[in-house]
């Protein structure tokens, strides 16, 4: 499947999933995530997308130093209502890559692995999203401030253009270009950046 090249070098994640294990779907229940699932979970790539997938590497990284994190043992809360602004679709990328769900989610087997009730939205809270490991309750709170890595100038009349129809071909293929440059700008170039990506413990 053709993707432009810089998500295959953004680094995934490797997460233990006990669930997967007990049932057999991966050996040692070890599940391998990279941004492309991201993708195509969310069916494109933008900036929310990649701010969501690497927001959720960034927290789990801190939250797990010396282990892999348990998918389905991390509780995620969200500032937001789900219906407001991009809340939506920040929280299906958190939720493929944490397991947590809110009361839809899968019920369990035998009084284990219940995803249920782990994903909440419309908290009270400092940040724009808390992580919390529900072992420990060691919690993290991520935010994004991807207005610090500006579009190009150019980008809004193309995008103009193209949903009108009216764009040549060119024009097309360089919104495609610059859309996706900004995306691979923050996240390979400004991944680490602690003005954009920014942790807070608790």
């Amino acid at each position: 499947m053709s993707h432009p090249d810089f998500f295959d070098a953004v680094p995934g994640i490797t997460l233990y999933d006990p669930l997967a294990e007990f049932l057999g779907a991966a050996e040692g229940g070890l599940l391998q995530y990279g941004y492309f699932d991201a993708v195509r979970l969310a069916g494109h790539s933008c900036p929310t997308v990649a701010s969501a997938y690497w927001s959720t590497c960034k927290a789990l990284a801190f939250l797990y130093p010396d282990t892999l994190p348990v998918r389905g043992d991390i509780r995620v809360e969200f500032s937001q209502d789900s219906a407001s602004g991009v809340t939506g679709v920040i929280a299906n990328v958190v939720s493929l890559l944490t397991g947590a769900m809110s009361d839809n989610g899968f019920k369990g087997i035998g009084g284990h692995f219940d995803r249920r009730n782990k994903l909440f939205f419309a908290v009270e809270m400092s940040g724009e999203i808390r992580f919390t490991r529900l072992d420990t309750d060691g919690a993290v709170t991520v935010a994004s401030n991807l207005q610090r890595v500006p579009a190009s100038p150019r980008l809004p009349m193309l995008m103009s253009r193209c949903i009108s129809n009216t764009a040549a071909p060119q024009e097309v293929a360089e919104f495609r270009r610059l859309w996706q440059e900004r995306v691979r700008t923050i996240l390979l170039d400004h991944g680490d950046d602690p003005e954009v990506f920014v942790v807070t413990p608790g």
